[in-house]
């Protein structure tokens, strides 16, 4: 019986992950999701919660207001997005916010259901509404894209035996916490850290521009951004925001062929 079962356990997996696979909303692409999005979401809320509660949002005024604005417009961008691509529902649950915690890392980040936190620390490298807009249009379209969701998905397979969200973080609480949290960035040690593999990042690259460009911030300020953001890189320690996000020419390269497409959306 145990040796049929080891004959049939490929062919078992391989049926699993194909009824597992969902689209990528928007682009269509096929990605592997065990997780239902109520369980991500209260996972998401609770380990935002918690961060929020330990850190310090920041006390100048006028860089939370930016952080507050540009979110915002970018939150209704997604939102018409959506609607125009009959896609509202992919956002049901979502409860936006957009803070900046003080913070003198460069980094930045949005969990699933629209809770964004902006570091102190990036902002000279954005150094205005239009680059913090890049930053945050890539943040955001990780999220609705449900990239973190296909990655805690693949973690959960390969690592935690094909468990439940819920079952892990109720049976290994620390264990799958940190690995929530590395999804992001967030506090995460070499080794929990978890990158976007490049497709992801190039569909974040696509989506962030398109809804940056509708929000009416001029997405070609992008290349200028990530320019910055690859010198600030040479001769650094390792930068946690491009430690899941890489900066090289390639995607430099690619976000210039993103940008005739994105140019469609913005309206001077």
């Amino acid at each position: 019986m145990k040796n049929i079962i080891k004959l049939f356990l490929p062919f078992l997996v391989f049926s699993f992950v194909i009824i597992a696979c969902s689209t990528v909303a928007l682009t269509g692409r096929n990605q592997l999701n065990i997780i239902p999005s109520s369980e991500m979401l209260a996972a998401s809320f609770q380990q935002y919660n918690e961060f929020m509660h330990a850190n310090k949002t920041s006390s100048d005024a006028n860089n939370t207001r930016m952080v507050k604005r540009v979110g915002l417009n970018i939150q209704n961008a997604v939102q018409r997005y959506f609607a125009a691509n009959n896609m509202t529902d992919r956002l049901a649950g979502y409860s936006w916010e957009f803070n900046l915690i003080e913070n003198p890392d460069i980094n930045a980040w949005c969990m699933p259901g629209g809770k964004v936190v902006v570091y102190t620390g990036i902002l000279p490298l954005t150094q205005d509404e239009s680059g913090l807009a890049v930053v945050m249009g890539h943040e955001i379209a990780h999220a609705v894209a449900d990239h973190g969701s296909e990655r805690m998905s693949h973690v959960l397979l390969t690592q935690l035996g094909g468990m439940a969200l819920s079952e892990a973080l109720s049976s290994q609480p620390q264990q799958t916490s940190s690995l929530l949290l590395g999804l992001y960035g967030i506090g995460a040690q070499v080794g929990v850290l978890l990158p976007y593999n490049r497709t992801q990042e190039s569909e974040a690259d696509r989506l962030g521009l398109i809804f940056m460009a509708m929000a009416g911030y001029n997405p070609s300020v992008a290349v200028n951004f990530w320019e910055r953001m690859a010198a600030e890189k040479q001769g650094q320690e390792p930068i946690e925001f491009l430690s899941t996000h890489p900066s090289d020419r390639t995607r430099i390269a690619d976000i210039k062929t993103h940008l005739p497409e994105a140019m469609k959306y913005f309206k001077k």
